[in-house]
């Protein structure tokens, strides 16, 4: 049997991305080691064209991921997560990106092609001082700060232990001060050794 047949068997004729029946062809996900069914899927000529012109993209047609990111054939999943991270500055993918979940191995292969690369760069969470903070560690208060909500003051030299970074927004973390769970802004903390 080959590929071509194989893929409109398990894709049951149709574009494994978005669902369309028209001028469907056979992608090979990269990088690709070998070619196969497992390495391969199933699109139609739009999906096709607009993953090799990102100029051609029509964010309102990857509305269509919300459905495909749940496939269980590892090669649509890839191609879900990239073309997701690709759009995920649009608002709508990252919530989708934050759902999806891939195993390590899919996720290296999804990243192999260095798609979402330069996100990750960018949302390193850092100190006062420019030291890349991690979830879990110990942070101090490097000045008084009013908590919102809270009626008190967090003081100077306090330690957060076990902080939590948020996703999304590297200006912010999470931690528990005199009890209560808050959100601190990075550049009012120093990472405790």
């Amino acid at each position: 049997m080959s590929i071509e047949k194989a893929l409109r068997s398990r894709a049951g004729s149709k574009c494994e991305l978005c669902g369309g029946a028209e001028r469907l062809s056979v992608y090979e996900v990269p990088p690709v080691e070998m070619a196969g069914v497992d390495s391969s899927v199933l699109l139609c000529e739009i999906c096709l064209s607009q993953i090799n012109d990102p100029d051609l993209v029509d964010v309102h047609h990857w509305r269509c991921l919300n459905d495909s990111m749940w496939s269980v054939v590892p090669a649509v999943q890839i191609m879900a997560w990239r073309m997701l991270t690709r759009l995920s500055g649009e608002g709508w993918p990252q919530g989708l990106l934050e759902m999806m979940y891939l195993d390590e191995e899919t996720l290296a292969l999804a990243r192999a092609t260095g798609e979402g690369n330069s996100e990750l760069q960018a949302a390193k969470h850092t100190d006062s001082n420019g030291v890349e903070l991690l979830d879990g560690d110990t942070v101090t208060l490097i000045k008084d700060l009013n908590v919102k909500g809270g009626g008190f003051t967090a003081k100077r030299g306090t330690a957060v232990r076990n902080i939590s970074l948020v996703q999304g927004n590297s200006d912010h973390i999470e931690g528990k001060v005199s009890g209560q769970q808050i959100v601190l802004l990075t550049k009012y903390v120093k990472k405790s050794s």
